[in-house]
């Protein structure tokens, strides 16, 4: 009997492990201060918070576990592929690696979410309300972090301001309040410089 609850233990924290690349995904924003950039756990766990805090706050009536294992799968495949900058022109094709390294995970011998490749292609293709809001965040903490600051990653990679906005445009028709609220900091990171204004060119 321990020798089968002792393998049952080692494969699930050698898929404990597995989970654990995730933190040596960097990410291209830094963390609050500037002084690091921050890794795709920090992201999937800040995410998870922003897309529960969301519901609760703008009283939208979604289903929070549900929600909540979108936000936690969402970056599963940058274990394998990496992370894709937002507008990196390899952006279009990143999820075939991703795809892989979820199924590679869900076949773990210590995988015990039977489910994991479904929640992940939810949250990838998927257009039900929670996958909507999670695509909000996802786009929205970023952009925050970027805003707080003073657009460093924006300024080190010469992001344009109609890069910005026409990669969050999306967000104007699925949450018009916070959309509002983005337009007025890209007007302000391009009077600031932070984003280059290619309006005037």
């Amino acid at each position: 009997m321990s020798d089968m609850s002792d393998s049952r233990v080692a494969k699930i924290t050698g898929f404990f492990l597995e989970l654990d690349a995730l933190k040596h995904v960097q990410r291209r924003s830094y963390v609050t201060g500037g002084d690091r950039l921050e890794n795709s756990a920090e992201h999937s766990w800040q995410l998870a918070m922003a897309c529960w805090s969301i519901n609760r706050y703008f009283q939208l009536g979604l289903n929070e576990e549900r929600l909540i294992k979108l936000a936690l799968v969402h970056d599963l495949g940058e274990i394998d592929a990496g992370d894709t900058f937002l507008y990196s022109s390899q952006r279009s094709s990143a999820d075939v690696a991703e795809r892989q390294c979820v199924k590679r995970l869900a076949a773990d011998p210590g995988n015990g979410i039977d489910d994991l490749e479904v929640i992940w292609e939810e949250q990838e293709t998927g257009s039900s309300p929670e996958t909507k809001l999670l695509k909000v965040a996802d786009r929205l903490l970023p952009f925050l972090l970027n805003v707080n600051c003073q657009g460093k990653t924006w300024r080190e990679l010469e992001v344009r301001r109609s890069q910005v906005l026409n990669a969050h445009a999306f967000i104007e028709q699925a949450f018009p309040e916070i959309h509002s609220w983005m337009l007025i900091q890209i007007d302000h990171a391009t009077e600031q410089g932070w984003l280059i204004n290619d309006s005037e060119e």
